[in-house]
């Protein structure tokens, strides 16, 4: 069975990412075969992780695909590896936030670090920020071991050491809890990945410095953090017996038939934010996937319906509008009912400009970047029919985006609907055989959309 360990922290910015991302690289280098996740929603380390281990970044959401789907998941995505190495997100505990009335949540809040990690059943290191403290770390790690029986924290890392005599203090307190330290970090080593408004600079966007930046931290552990004692640890996940998620059985046998669509999946730097699973979905619904970038390329022949991811248009706006033949066949393939989906960045691509630029205009939107981050769960419910949803099918999704729609077609139908503080929220576009949205879903929660996009772009082949 495979081994599995959680990296997190007592809180956001201790360097879990950059110890994570190492941990991974360094494993691999010593010839283990590395399944890399992350907890949550985050598109963005993924992509770090992905080139530190070789294989695909996955995310453990227990929100949007509820707790059920975790362990299947994991053993899906780390399916002949000898270690899943997972990020957590933001501190060990900090999940759902439920502030209702009465509400009183367990010490593992839903979609927590410490929520996966107990329901996986793998040991958790704890990465703590070692600037300004002494001898208090021991008080912080008992507070933390202590917090939930159900979580179990194996081993310290210590990061941001500033000296010899720091770290021996350091590991004295830690020793007295009983927690064993397996690394130790110096402050001078301190590692810089570019960041921007929604957080790190992707992998894709930051190029072959990616790469390197991956190495670096790679390197890093190597040198300061007891590989082969994170891998031990990683051998005492008590993994809860399931069956490994498949996405064949996921979308089932509705969605067969001899026609195979061409899907045509937007990416390149303006279009990093894709789960794993979709390719996997709409390939196992009967599409072959064909990835292109829509910076400058056309769609691909025979393209049959078009999947429009999130990411950051807005960086590359000029790029994309200067793109006329990919925008006039987007154009055409909405007009002539081609399947569309655009997510986030696809809302904006399909509307009419973006921060001034032109872009498709299938819908009849402009937006524009602005200094307020929307950020949050929606339980949403589908308000009109599309390729994807029928009205009153109901979702998990989340929002991440500083752009807004500055101006938009009253005329317009939505495509979803939710609660905000009691105030009803109408979002997103359908429009014939497009469904765009800002709400990001995780498809694998929504298998059957997947497979009445593929008809969809069945139909649309034989309509052709």
């Amino acid at each position: 069975m495979v081994g599995a360990v959680v990296v997190a922290a007592p809180g956001s910015g201790s360097g879990k990412t950059t110890i994570a991302t190492g941990i991974m690289g360094a494993l691999r280098n010593v010839g283990m075969s590395v399944a890399p996740f992350k907890i949550g929603p985050d598109y963005i380390d993924p992509g770090y992780h992905s080139l530190a281990s070789g294989r695909p970044g996955r995310n453990l959401d227990s929100v949007m695909l509820g707790s059920d789907a975790i362990v299947p998941l994991l053993k899906h995505g780390s399916a002949g590896c000898d270690v899943a190495v997972v990020e957590g997100v933001m501190g060990l505990f900090d999940g759902r936030i439920d502030l209702s009335e009465n509400a009183f949540p367990p010490a593992a809040a839903e979609g927590s670090t410490a929520s996966v990690a107990a329901t996986i059943g793998a040991p958790v290191i704890l990465v703590i920020d070692a600037r300004g403290q002494s001898q208090s770390i021991g008080a912080v790690l008992h507070g933390f071991s202590t917090y939930d029986d159900n979580v179990r924290i194996g081993a310290v890392i210590l990061n941001r050491v500033g000296s010899d005599r720091h770290e021996q203090v350091l590991r004295q307190s830690c020793e007295r809890v009983g927690i064993p330290v397996v690394g130790s970090l110096p402050r001078s080593v301190e590692l810089d990945v570019p960041s921007r408004h929604l957080g790190l600079i992707t992998a894709t966007e930051y190029g072959s410095a990616a790469g390197r930046a991956v190495a670096a931290m790679t390197e890093l552990v190597e040198k300061h953090v007891d590989v082969a004692a994170v891998a031990r640890l990683a051998a005492t996940a008590r993994i809860p017996a399931a069956p490994a998620w498949s996405p064949e059985a996921a979308v089932g046998s509705g969605s067969s038939g001899a026609e195979r669509p061409v899907i045509a999946v937007a990416g390149g730097p303006a279009f990093t934010f894709a789960y794993a699973e979709h390719s996997e979905l709409l390939a196992a619904a009967g599409a072959d996937v064909v990835t292109f970038d829509p910076r400058h390329d056309r769609l691909p022949p025979r393209t049959a319906g078009l999947v429009l991811p999130g990411g950051f248009p807005e960086e590359h706006a000029a790029e994309l509008a200067a793109n006329d033949e990919l925008l006039n066949d987007v154009r055409a393939g909405a007009s002539g009912g081609m399947p569309i989906h655009g997510e986030c960045a696809g809302l904006l691509y399909l509307g009419a400009t973006l921060d001034g630029h032109t872009m498709a205009g299938v819908l009849d939107a402009d937006a524009s970047f602005s200094a307020r981050l929307t950020l949050g769960y929606r339980s949403a419910v589908a308000l009109t029919d599309s390729v994807l949803f029928r009205v009153g099918e109901r979702v998990t999704g989340h929002e991440f985006h500083r752009t807004h729609l500055v101006r938009s077609a009253e005329a317009l139908d939505p495509a979803w609907g939710w609660s905000d503080k009691q105030a009803p929220v109408r979002e997103g576009v359908v429009s014939g055989s497009v469904h765009a949205s800002y709400l990001h879903t995780h498809p694998a929660s929504v298998p059957h959309a997947i497979g009445r996009f593929v008809d969809a772009g069945r139909r649309y082949l034989g309509d052709d």
